[in-house]
C-alpha cells in the first residue's frame, strides 16, 4: 500500500469534533481549546514484541495503543480530546486488511472517549505505534504525583496482574486464558474514575510498569514513603485460578500492563473515595498507607516484610 493511499484511507475514518478546526491532511492541525483550560499532553510508543506479542490481532493493536494514552490522561483527571498517531510499518502489515483492523480497534475506543485524530505521521520500517493525546482539565485541579503527604491512603482501582499474568502464561507456551489476554490486549481507561476523583485525589498515576514502581515514583515526587499491604491486592478470579498466591503477589505488585490508577487521598475522604467510585461503576481498593522517609515497603500477612527481587519494567535494564 502507497503511502498516500495509507494517509487517505486513515483520514476517511477518523473522526472529528467542533474544537478541530482542520484536521488531517495539511502541515499541521488547527484545534480550538476551550477557554479557561490547561492542556495536558502525553505520549506512548508501542513496540511489536515489547509491548503486544507478535501475533496479536490489529484491532487489539489498535486497541492499546489509544488506550495506554487515554489512561495517562485518566491518572491527570483530564478529559480526552484529540490525538495523534505516528505509524511504522512493513510487510505483512502494510496492507489494506492489517490498516482497517487496527483503525477499527483504535477508533472504535477514541469514539467511546470522543477523541478525534487530528494528524499523524507514516514511515516504513518495524511496527511500531507512537500516539500523542491531549486533553482538557481544569487549572488547580490535575491530578499529580507530587500531592500525597504522610497519613493518606493508597487505593488501586479494578484488578491487578491479569495482564502480567497473560504475558507470563504466553511465555511459558502453556495457552493464555482468554479474560487474561483481553486484559493484556484490551485495558481499559479509567477516564471516568480520574475525573471523579479531581478534588478528592491527593496524588494519581496509572499502573503501567508494575505497582511497585509506579507507586514509588508517587512516593519520589512527592518526598515520602509507602507501605503496601500486598495481600490487600485485588484479584480477578481468573488470576486467582491461574497462579499460587507467591506468583500471585509477583504478578500483581510487579507485573505491569494494568493501566488501573494508583491513587492516594486522606483518610478523611474514604468516603468520598467510595462513592466516586460507585457513581463510576468501579471497584476501588484500600491497599496501604503514606508515611515518613522515602521508598515502597511491601507486606504480607501478619505484617511480614515482603520483598521481590524487581519491583516492576525497566526498559533499559540490564540482564
Amino acid at each position: 500500500m502507497l503511502e498516500f493511499d495509507l494517509v487517505a484511507r486513515i483520514r476517511q475514518r477518523a473522526g472529528s469534533r467542533e474544537d478541530v478546526i482542520l484536521g488531517i491532511g495539511d502541515d499541521c492541525a488547527l484545534l480550538s481549546p476551550p477557554p479557561g483550560m490547561q492542556l495536558a499532553v502525553t505520549t506512548d510508543t508501542l513496540n511489536r514484541g515489547v509491548h503486544f506479542p507478535a501475533e496479536t490481532a490489529p484491532f487489539d493493536i489498535g486497541w492499546k495503543a489509544l488506550a495506554v494514552n487515554l489512561s495517562d490522561l485518566a491518572a491527570m483527571g483530564a478529559r480526552p480530546a484529540w490525538c495523534t498517531l505516528s505509524l511504522s510499518l512493513s510487510l505483512p502489515e502494510a496492507t489494506p486488511g492489517f490498516v482497517d483492523g487496527f483503525l477499527d480497534g483504535f477508533l472504535s475506543l477514541a469514539q467511546r472517549h470522543e477523541v478525534a485524530l487530528v494528524g499523524g505521521d507514516t514511515t516504513r520500517g518495524p511496527l511500531s505505534i507512537g500516539v500523542t493525546a491531549c486533553g482538557f482539565i481544569e487549572p488547580g485541579m490535575a491530578l499529580r504525583r507530587d500531592g500525597t503527604t504522610v497519613g493518606d491512603e493508597v487505593w488501586v482501582s479494578g484488578t491487578l496482574g491479569d495482564a502480567a499474568g497473560a504475558l507470563a502464561q504466553w511465555h511459558a507456551k502453556t495457552g493464555i486464558e482468554a479474560s487474561l489476554r483481553e486484559r493484556l490486549d484490551r485495558p481499559q481507561p479509567r477516564v471516568t474514575l480520574g475525573r471523579a476523583l479531581r478534588g478528592i485525589a491527593t496524588a494519581c498515576i496509572d499502573v503501567s510498569d508494575g505497582l511497585l514502581a509506579d507507586l514509588g515514583h508517587i512516593c519520589k515526587a512527592s518526598g515520602v514513603a509507602a507501605l503496601l499491604e500486598v495481600d490487600a491486592l485485588p484479584a480477578s478470579t481468573s488470576l486467582q485460578a491461574a497462579a499460587d498466591l507467591e506468583k500471585r503477589r509477583i504478578l500483581q505488585a510487579t507485573g505491569g500492563d494494568d493501566y488501573e490508577l494508583c491513587f492516594t487521598a486522606p483518610a478523611r475522604a474514604r468516603a468520598e473515595v467510595l462513592a466516586a467510585a460507585q457513581a463510576c461503576a468501579t471497584q476501588v481498593t484500600r491497599i496501604g498507607c503514606i508515611r515518613a522517609g522515602n521508598g515502597v515497603d511491601a507486606v504480607c500477612a501478619q505484617g511480614r516484610p515482603w520483598r521481590p527481587q524487581n519491583a516492576g519494567y525497566e526498559h533499559f535494564g540490564l540482564g
